[in-house]
């Protein structure tokens, strides 16, 4: 498991002082405004940057970095992702998962395991969990709290109700 963790994505400069415009990959953008240091990757290696200021624009936020002052030298930034080290996670709200924990998680229901996630989706209505099942057959299921009895980030166990929306075709 990686140590690291995506918060956004750089998509452009902003300004001429050396901010750059991120698009957040997170459900809790205040976690923003606590960040002193983040990691960016480049080509697979993620790098340590000071984080000086942060600025809230309307769908997204500019960050100012330690010796990143204007334009020129802050466009070597743009189109890359922004990590923050694993145990500097924003701590979620109750009935909260993210992603990263989800992904290989073991999934039950009516204690018969019924396969593993693979992905979550994110389309308009809900999140819907991508899980590969035993015979490698991709099962979606709405990924809504009425559905689930149980989940142990730890453990990586999922646990369905029994009326998840999942049923078996024999």
């Amino acid at each position: 498991m990686s140590d690291f963790f995506l918060i956004a994505r750089i998509v452009s400069l902003f300004g001429k002082d050396g901010y750059i415009k991120i698009e957040p990959v997170s459900d809790f953008p205040e976690r923003f405004f606590s960040l002193s240091i983040v990691y960016i990757d480049f080509w697979g290696e993620k790098k340590e940057f000071v984080v000086e200021d942060v600025k809230q624009l309307k769908n997204a936020f500019a960050l100012k970095l330690k010796n990143f002052d204007d334009e020129r030298s802050s466009k070597l930034l743009r189109g890359r992702d922004i990590f923050v080290k694993e145990d500097k996670s924003f701590e979620l709200p109750e009935n909260n998962f993210y992603v990263h924990d989800l992904i290989g998680s073991k999934v039950y229901r009516m204690d018969e395991e019924i396969g593993v996630v693979k992905d979550l989706l994110s389309p308009p209505a809900n999140d819907v969990l991508v899980i590969e099942s035993k015979d490698k057959k991709e099962i979606l299921i709405p990924f809504v709290l009425e559905f689930i009895e149980n989940y142990d980030p730890k453990k990586k166990i999922l646990v369905l109700k029994k009326d998840a929306g999942y049923y078996d075709e024999d």
